[in-house]
């Protein structure tokens, strides 16, 4: 036998050896079709500061904290996390069709013959061990996709990352604006509650038609139900951020009373000349060029099942009945050759060459996708920073009529109507400012998230802090 061994370990080595390769593509990177500047202006002309955690960059505290406080208990992330797990244990799998496999079995039995006086006990025990020879590189293809999909998940969690601050950031902000104009909003209901009182009374003297006095109570109605509007949607964005951190509302609404007045401001963000180097920076263009790579290396994998496989196989086996045990091995070679399978194998080949196809036209998309966010949040930018310049010159300007008006109102000069008039000028033009502060914030958010919230390739993703059992 042991002739017969040796052969047969020769025959397998020698076929490895001389067949062993790799077929299909090898991956190149794809290249990102991407306009060698930008077109629309940059905002403070492109200067650059630090993007990593970005959240903590604005002058108050609390977007921060709530940013903290929705990763330390989100399940998009969570859910994110579990997906790299996944992929994690799969490409494990894959190795392990690498390794031989061996597997032991064993068993006892007693029994006993009809006319015979013994029992008898039977033991079996034995070994049995296989290895698949990637003759052809379909398992080392099959990794290769394997481990694309890891960094593929890897960008998919950093991407839900960012959405996740950029969500929160946006939330507050908005809570913030929406206080802002209660406050306008009540001054003008007071404004109609003054004009309404004195419409009254010129009608009442007849001095004014009483069609003046509908038209003032409609006015004051429309007011106070702005005003019951614009207080719910400051309860809508607080339900809203209790939904995103998780946190009890009661405690929420605390740490929101103690945030600081005002809108929150951000620092400069940092906009690269070259769009190139900003697509590196977004973790979902990213995911989109692995899952590109995995499915380049699955036309390999598919290419080598039209191969030949060989494998070795062997087992060795331990038998005993009462007084006569006995064994017995094997081992030797085995060849697997694909003659006809209605075309089977060839078909999956086409699939494979479409998934790529259609993986390589989603990460094009995706390419345009990270320009047309970037560009459009620039317009937008650039848009409202120049409108809320003239906002704030035309609030100054109403403020300066309004007083002026007043003085008048106060010698006797102008009625109150004209007064009160004057007043929701100079109240409209605040809102206005308020609002338009308000996009200009979320618009530098936008941005924020379009070029990639801070991320930079390579950076490890962060299991979430409890993991419930199943």
């Amino acid at each position: 036998m042991k002739p017969l061994w040796t052969a047969s370990i020769f025959l397998a080595v020698a076929l490895g050896s001389a067949a062993c390769t790799t077929i299909g593509p090898d991956y190149r990177p794809a290249t990102p079709a991407a306009p060698s500047a930008w077109t629309a202006p940059l905002p403070h002309d492109g200067k650059t500061s630090e993007m990593a955690h970005w959240w903590n960059q604005f002058d108050d505290p609390t977007v921060g904290r709530l940013v903290a406080m929705s990763e330390e208990d989100s399940p998009s992330l969570a859910k994110a996390w579990a997906s790299i797990e996944k992929a994690r244990a799969a490409l494990q799998s894959t190795r392990a069709g690498g390794f031989p496999s061996v597997t032991a079995s064993a068993s006892a039995s007693r029994e006993r013959t009809a006319g015979l006086p013994q029992v008898q006990t039977a033991r079996n025990a034995g070994f049995d061990a296989s290895w698949e020879i990637d003759l052809f590189g379909k398992l080392r293809r099959n990794e290769e996709a394997a481990a694309a999909r890891v960094e593929a998940r890897t960008g998919d969690w950093y991407d839900a990352r960012v959405s996740l601050a950029a969500e929160v950031a946006d939330t507050y902000v908005q809570w913030k604006a929406c206080g802002l104009l209660v406050e306008s909003y009540e001054q003008e209901l007071e404004s109609n509650v003054q004009t309404d009182a004195a419409t009254l009374a010129a009608v009442r003297a007849g001095l004014t038609a009483s069609a003046d006095g509908a038209l003032a109570r409609a006015s004051l109605a429309s007011a106070r139900s702005t005003l019951f509007d614009q207080r719910a949607q400051c309860d809508l964005l607080v339900k809203a951020l209790v939904y995103l951190t998780g946190a009890e509302e009661r405690p929420l609404r605390a740490l929101l009373a103690s945030a600081p007045p005002g809108l929150p401001e951000p620092q400069q963000v940092a906009v690269n000349a070259v769009p190139a180097e900003v697509i590196r920076q977004r973790p979902d263009l990213s995911s989109l060029e692995r899952e590109l790579a995995a499915a380049s290396a699955e036309i390999g994998a598919a290419e080598a099942a039209l191969y030949p496989s060989l494998s070795l196989s062997g087992s060795v086996g331990v038998s005993a009945t009462t007084g006569s045990p006995s064994s017995v091995w094997s081992f030797g070679p085995s060849i697997s050759l694909p003659i006809f399978d209605g075309g089977e194998r060839r078909a999956a080949v086409s699939s494979a060459e479409a998934a790529y196809r259609s993986a390589y036209a989603a990460y094009q998309l995706g390419v345009r996708q990270i320009i047309r966010d970037v560009e459009e949040a620039m317009v937008h930018l650039d848009s409202a920073v120049n409108r809320t310049q003239q906002a704030a010159i035309a609030e100054s300007q109403y403020r300066v009529y309004f007083l002026a008006t007043q003085s008048n109102w106060r010698a006797g000069n102008v009625s109150l109507l004209t007064l009160e008039e004057a007043r929701r000028s100079a109240l409209s033009a605040r809102i206005q400012r308020i609002t338009l502060q308000r996009d200009r914030i979320q618009y530098w958010i936008a941005l924020y998230k379009a070029v990639g919230g801070g991320w930079e390739p390579g950076q490890v993703a962060q299991a979430p802090a409890s993991t419930p059992s199943p």
